[in-house]
């Protein structure tokens, strides 16, 4: 647990991200499921403990509490650090012109 936190830190779960994350992918990346690098917990992104109190959203694993998505909304641009995560499973649908018999 990071030293510098206290227990009375308040969160919202990951779907917090849904709107600021849709600025920037066309997808709801709430669903999509993530590997936090720390601990190795697979889940998804909805489950996240998410904190506002920076200058932008941080993400925390909901296990071991490592820092696991960044994302920072600036005048006309977006910061994204997915340094911890290992992996980003991101459910999209079949592929247009694919029949689902290939």
């Amino acid at each position: 647990m990071d030293v510098n936190r206290t227990s009375d830190d308040t969160y919202q779960d990951g779907n917090a991200l849904g709107g600021p994350l849709s600025e920037i992918f066309a997808v709801d990346l709430t669903g999509a499921v993530g590997r936090c690098a720390g601990c190795g917990l697979r889940g998804p992104v909805a489950q996240l403990h998410v904190y506002d109190r920076a200058p932008g959203l941080v993400a925390r694993c909901p296990r071991c509490e490592q820092v696991v998505l960044r994302l920072v909304r600036g005048t006309d641009t977006a910061w994204l650090d997915l340094h911890g995560a290992s992996s980003l499973t991101i459910p999209l649908g079949p592929a247009p012109g694919l029949s689902e018999g290939r």
